[in-house]
């Protein structure tokens, strides 16, 4: 399977930013293509413990509240993908802000998110849907 470039993927660190929302598709598609709230769960099931378990960032998650985490990138994957979910995060750039992400920090957690699709059985087609949908977060993330 084709592997995007990490760089693509803006971030699912925590939350979603303002601008993200703005490019959310019009009719849900890509929602129903994740496996809709189901499928967004077992991908994001999959996807935080490939994150705690990467030696590349899993010191950045050292203080987080995982159970928050984990609530936060499943509404933020159904919102982004059209699905009827309401995100209750902050914006990307007020949770980054001050912990210097590194691009290479970025890159990681992207090729986890990658990973959690794979193994979820995601198509390549809807995987690059998400990707596009995230990728303008990646200004408000990295710092560094």
């Amino acid at each position: 399977m084709m592997r995007l470039l990490p760089k693509l993927l803006a971030a699912t660190l925590l939350a979603a930013s303002s601008l993200a929302f703005a490019h959310a598709p019009a009719d849900d598609s890509l929602y129903i293509g994740l496996g809709a709230k189901e499928g967004i769960r077992k991908i994001v099931a999959t996807f935080v413990p490939l994150v705690l378990a990467d030696a590349r960032i899993k010191e950045s998650f050292s203080e987080t509240d995982i159970k928050n985490l984990t609530l936060r990138l499943e509404q933020q994957f159904c919102v982004l993908a059209g699905g009827p979910c309401e995100y209750k995060g902050s914006k990307m750039t007020e949770v980054h802000d001050g912990l210097n992400v590194t691009n290479a920090q970025f890159n990681a957690l992207t090729e986890d998110l990658q990973i959690a699709m794979e193994r979820n059985g995601v198509p390549s087609r809807i995987q690059n849907k998400l990707v596009a949908l995230l990728a303008p977060m990646q200004r408000g993330i990295v710092t560094k």
